[in-house]
């Protein structure tokens, strides 16, 4: 048997603190502060912690460009211990991915994109003959605890002349394989009423924050009501942040509406790690609290909703006897100027700052 491994006076979201004893990479007891016994301890007073961040949303096939980066500086480098690759691989090169994933410290699922070409081009769904629907089943059976959902991107630059066919040959390829679909929308057409029509519960639309003409509000920032058909349906809603598709102004009028924050992700990839408007999930995430949302409300996001949304509701815990999968992380007090897509600024004078996660049985500091 390995030692006890003692976090100590780490707090919780909710303003709880509290010691983790962990054993050969297992949570053996979560007790008031001091109370935990191990010979091995770490004063993290001043850190918080929550189960290991989920981003639902990244691009980690590093050979592919524009969309691409590699798995551990978006996932563990990021405080996120599990991350889902969102379309970049459809079925020719699906295993690939999956093979890359075994040797990574971040644990990865895939969206298999419904075109068997993937992001090796932009336009992937402009052919329709690139949809192979038998070729993504044979993928989905032969992944069947990797693959988590279909990838469509349904914006004007990758269907162009194919419209709304690529969506509705994605709705077959979904009852077939019983995966839900996530939905990527931009600019039209394909018009977003009829998006919005061809998704069910358990979908996932991203980018649902966009501040692009064909997006989800009217002009007087009131909700369109397909948008809350859909969410009132079960609809999930998924941030997607990305180089184009958040707006602070969008984001404003989604909070004045009562629309439910369900998982707030990154869409990140080389390009926009380095020079932004991404840059990391931390950063993404103090975006929320400018907005006013709470902390317990933008850590729920990355944990409990993405894990319930994955139908891994252990991945949002912090339980004995499960494996431990934590994010650390601070809230620091400073001036952080944060851009959206649009060049809108917003001033932060408290940021989030990952200090490490636990993962894989031992501690990664950041």
């Amino acid at each position: 048997m390995g030692t006890e491994h003692v976090l100590r006076n780490l707090q919780l979201v909710d303003g709880r603190i509290i010691d983790i004893a962990i054993r050969d990479g297992i949570i053996t007891a979560i007790t008031p502060p001091g109370q935990a016994e191990g010979e091995n301890g770490q004063d993290c007073l001043g850190l918080y912690v929550s189960s290991g961040w989920i981003d639902l949303h990244v691009h980690a096939v590093p050979e592919l460009d524009p969309y691409g980066d590699d798995i551990d500086e978006i996932g563990v480098k990021q405080g996120v211990t599990t991350l889902v690759d969102a379309g970049s691989c459809g079925a020719d090169r699906i295993g690939a991915l999956y093979t890359a994933s075994l040797k990574a410290e971040t644990q990865v699922f895939a969206m298999l994109n419904i075109s068997r070409i993937g992001l090796e081009r932009t336009d992937e769904l402009s052919q329709l003959e690139w949809i192979d629907l038998a070729k993504a089943q044979a993928a989905a059976a032969a992944y069947p605890d990797f693959i988590v959902g279909l990838k469509a991107r349904i914006s004007r630059s990758v269907v162009k002349d194919s419209g709304i066919q690529p969506l509705k040959l994605a709705r077959v390829l979904s009852k077939e394989t019983k995966l839900p679909l996530m939905v990527h929308i931009g600019s039209a057409p394909p018009a977003i009423s009829e998006v919005l029509g061809l998704l069910q519960p358990g979908d996932v639309i991203t980018h649902y924050l966009n501040g692009k003409s064909n997006n989800l509000f009217h002009a007087d920032g009131t909700p369109l009501q397909g948008l809350l058909d859909a969410a009132a349906r079960g609809v999930h809603l998924d941030v997607g942040h990305g180089t184009a598709s958040f707006s602070f102004r969008i984001a404003e009028q989604a909070k004045a509406a009562g629309i439910e924050l369900n998982t707030i992700s990154t869409d990140i990839y080389r390009s926009n790690r380095l020079n932004g408007p991404v840059y990391s999930m931390s950063n993404v995430l103090t975006k929320f609290l400018v907005l006013g949302y709470s902390l317990e409300e933008v850590i729920r996001a990355v944990t409990i909703n993405a894990a319930e949304w994955l139908g891994k509701p252990e991945l949002g815990q912090i339980r004995v006897g499960q494996r431990a999968n934590l994010t650390l992380f601070a809230l620091e007090a400073g001036e952080k100027h944060l851009k959206d897509s649009e060049g809108d600024v917003r001033v932060a004078q408290h940021y989030i700052k990952v200090k490490g996660v636990y993962a894989n049985g031992s501690l990664i500091t950041s």
